[in-house]
Formats: C-alpha cells, sequence, structure tokens
C-alpha cells in the first residue's frame, strides 16, 4: 500500500498543503516550507518515503527545466547583449575567484587536482531555483541586489556547459581509471570526442529552437487547441533534456538556451502561460526531494565535520561576493541581500557530482558527503535570508533616512509613483517636466540615494 503512486502522491502534496503555508506565515518563504516538507517524510523523520527518496529527486529535477526554459524566454538576445558587462564583469568573476579559491583549499589539504577542480566548479555554483524564488516573492528582482544576482545566476549557467565540457577531459589528463561507465552513451569515447558531442548539442539545440519549433508551434496554433498546444511545448522541453542527458550534458542548461532562442517568436506569453502550472508543481517537489534526500545517518556519523565545512562553504563564497559587491559599489544593504543569497551550493551541483560520480573521478563516500553538504547548505540558505532581513537590514543602509521624509512628502502631492525603473522613471520626467510634482517610492536602496541626488524627494 505504502509503495502505491497514489499513496505516495498523498503523502507530498499533503506535506506540501501543511509545510509551506506555516513557512510563509513565519516569514521564512515557500522555499524553506518545502525543504522542511522533505525532511519531515523523509526516511530519517516519519520515514513516509525511503530509498525512492533519489528516484523522485531525478523525477523532481524536471522543475528545474522547466524554470531555466521559462527563465530563457524571459531573455530576448538584444537584452542579453545590453547585459553582457554585468554578466562577464560580475558573474564572471564570481565563477572564477569562488573556483580558484576552493580549488587552492583542497589542493592545500592534500586532494589530487583532477577531484580538486571537478568539486571547485560545482562548489562554485548557487542555487538559481532558490535565489530567484527568494527575490520573486520578496518583490527584489528589479533591485540592484537582484539585477546583479540575476547576472551571476546567469553566468553559473552558461559556465556550466564548460564545466561539463571540461570533467570528461580530466580523466584523460589524469591516470587512467578502471572500471565500467554507465552514464550517458558517449562515455564510451575519449574525454576530446565526448566535448565535441557537448559542443554539438549546443549548437543544434540552437538551430532547432530557431528553424524548427517556431514552424511546429505554428502548425499546432492552428488546431485552436489549447491542450495539443500545451503538449507540443512539453515535447519540445523534454525532447531537448532528453537530448542533453544523450551527451552528458545538463538537461537545465539546453532548455535554457531552448528558451533563448524562442524569447523572439510570438508564442513567447503563450508558453510561459502554459508551462508556468508545471514548473511551479515540479519545482516544489524538487525542494520536499532534496529534504527528503539528505543523509542523516551521514551527517550524525561526521556531524562536526559536515558542519564545519557547510559553514565555512557559506562563509568563504559570502566574503568573495560581498567582496565582488563591494567592487560593483553595491550599497551596505544591497551587498548583503546579494552576497547573503548566492551563499549555498546550487542544484546544478547534484548534476556535476553525479557526472563526476560516472566517470570515477569522485568515488562514492566523497560524492554522498558532497550532496549532503550541498542540501544543508540550500536549506539553511532561507533562515539565513530571513536573519539578514529581520536583523541585520533595518540596522543598514538607507532605511533611517526614508523614514524621516516621510511625513513631508506625503502632504500635497496627488500622485504616487510605485517603483522608479524603466516606466516609472518616464513617468516621473514626464511629471516633472509639467510641473507635477509626485510621491516616487521604491525599494532599490541604491535607487532612491541616486533619485535624492538628482532632487527627487523619494521614500525607500
Amino acid at each position: 500500500m505504502e509503495d502505491s503512486f497514489l499513496f505516495q502522491a498523498i503523502i507530498y502534496l499533503a506535506a506540501a498543503i501543511i509545510c509551506v503555508p506555516i513557512a510563509k506565515k513565519l516569514g521564512m518563504g515557500s522555499v524553506l516550507g518545502y525543504l522542511l516538507a522533505g525532511i519531515i517524510i523523509g526516511p530519517y523523520a516519519l520515514e513516509f518515503i525511503g530509498e525512492e527518496g533519489e528516484d523522485i529527486m531525478h523525477f523532481a529535477e524536471f522543475g528545474v527545466v522547466m524554470m531555466l526554459f521559462l527563465i530563457g524566454l524571459e531573455l530576448e538576445p538584444a537584452k542579453l547583449w545590453q547585459m553582457r558587462a554585468m554578466i562577464t564583469r560580475i558573474g564572471l568573476s564570481q565563477v572564477l575567484l569562488t573556483t580558484v579559491a576552493f580549488f587552492g583549499i583542497m589542493v592545500g589539504f592534500g586532494f589530487s587536482w583532477q577531484v580538486s577542480l571537478a568539486v571547485s566548479m560545482s562548489l562554485s555554483l548557487s542555487s538559481t531555483a532558490i535565489v530567484l524564488q527568494s527575490l520573486k516573492e520578496k518583490n527584489q528582482l528589479d533591485s540592484t541586489a537582484g539585477k546583479n544576482s540575476f547576472a551571476v545566476l546567469l553566468m553559473q549557467d552558461i559556465a556550466v556547459i564548460p564545466m561539463l565540457a571540461i570533467i570528461p577531459l580530466l580523466v584523460v589528463a589524469g591516470e587512467s581509471l578502471s572500471g565500467e561507465h554507465h552514464g550517458s552513451p558517449i562515455e564510451q569515447f575519449a574525454g576530446w570526442i565526448q566535448t565535441l558531442f557537448v559542443i554539438g548539442a549546443v549548437g543544434l539545440v540552437v538551430l532547432l529552437g530557431r528553424y524548427a519549433f517556431v514552424p511546429l508551434l505554428r502548425i499546432i496554433a492552428k488546431t485552436r487547441l489549447r491542450e495539443l498546444f500545451v503538449a507540443c511545448a512539453l515535447l519540445i522541453v523534454v525532447g531537448i533534456a532528453f537530448l542533453m542527458e544523450l551527451v552528458g550534458l545538463s538537461p537545465a542548461l539546453g532548455t535554457f538556451l531552448a528558451g533563448v532562442v524562442l524569447a523572439n517568436s510570438e508564442f513567447k506569453h503563450e508558453l510561459e502561460s502554459d508551462l508556468d502550472p508545471f514548473k511551479g508543481l515540479l519545482l516544489g517537489l524538487f525542494f520536499i526531494a532534496v529534504g527528503a534526500s539528505i543523509n542523516f545517518g551521514l551527517i550524525g556519523e561526521n556531524a562536526g565535520m559536515v558542519i564545519s565545512i557547510t559553514l565555512g562553504i557559506l562563509l568563504l563564497k559570502t566574503l568573495i561576493l560581498l567582496g565582488i559587491g563591494k567592487y560593483a559599489k553595491l550599497s551596505l544593504d544591497q551587498n548583503l541581500i546579494f552576497s547573503i543569497g548566492l551563499s549555498q551550493v546550487g542544484e546544478f551541483s547534484f548534476v556535476t557530482y553525479s557526472f563526476a560520480s560516472q566517470l570515477q573521478i569522485l568515488d562514492k563516500p566523497t560524492t554522498e558527503m558532497l550532496m549532503a553538504i550541498t542540501a544543508i547548505s540550500m536549506t539553511i540558505t532561507p533562515l539565513l535570508i530571513l536573519l539578514n532581513e529581520k536583523l541585520i537590514l533595518p540596522r543598514v543602509g538607507t532605511l533611517e533616512k526614508t523614514e524621516k521624509e516621510a511625513d513631508e512628502v506625503n502632504e500635497k502631492n496627488g500622485v504616487i509613483i510605485a517603483g522608479f525603473s524603466h516606466f516609472g522613471s518616464t513617468i516621473g520626467r514626464f511629471l516633472r517636466a509639467n510641473g507635477i510634482q509626485a510621491t516616487i517610492l521604491d525599494s532599490d536602496s541604491d535607487r532612491v540615494d541616486l533619485l535624492r541626488k538628482m532632487g527627487f524627494k523619494v521614500y525607500y
């Protein structure tokens, strides 16, 4: 009975429905609610789910695949080109500096350079799902911290492609490793040939997105059957994910590229509305599976080491990100949101760990330890974000200044502008040019400071 699909579905849905509202009520966010739900129903608490937790994880990762496809749809190539400076300056520096830092530490502790490089590249990644979900819930995506966080996450998503191309070469570069491989079908080939397969698969996705998917969607749209259009959208996502798995590449990266290619098509908004419910449900399932997959037995046996390594990783990544934020001239409060939010190890690391394990670069105990550390860091992050929001941010930044000016501006103006980014600033300049005073509200403290320098009265 307990192994039946319907019983398992009831357990997962009930856990989410109970835990997520409680977490939201306590101000912890939905991500932490899903993670706690997974821990509670997992094999180390109520034991509603056991060994099948790993199988659920593979299925639930499709939520991340969906999310990356929808993110790609939001990013038109022209917009990506406009963001190129931020992506390369902020995002690339984060990936490189974090990888170099962890590589140096691991080599210093006596690990081989192949293992050190594979692990350090994985640790440089942050959780796209957790960070974007948190920023979205707090309406911070358009803030300076949100934009810089997005640039880092985008660079990390792009960087996974060369990472997964480099990992097979570590086997060639190192000593010959014995044993059978049972990963992707291309594992039988030499490392450099696998790399060519990876590059070819990425090129094929771009070509299909440009010359095949749009004509196919047009044909399906003419039937005027929405369920058929949804099926076609799912076919595109599943097909690309399958192609990426064939070459040992992350399915999420393939669907992200396809989303970017389709961002200029007339079907952009329909694809978003049709796939968003699937994305939300599967992403929640992914976080539940992460919580359920935490190996508390392993953590219990090595509690001191696991906790020390996890906190060390969080601290080092936070310090590196603080330095990058300082270089990018972020204000203290925006820099804290930026650096603490990105301090965890991300879900793509599960992919790189398993890929390196298949190639026998990492042994099983090391892989399990890394997965436990990654899951714990993802679980801790929503709590760190909450502590930052409740205890640290009220004491730094522009909050005090804006509270003092509130009554002074509200007395006379009949126009309120909520948000002063592209659209809001256009309206604001128009009103100012015509002598109409407006009260300006914005959640971005950096923008608040800039507007005050320009002579605007503005509330944070």
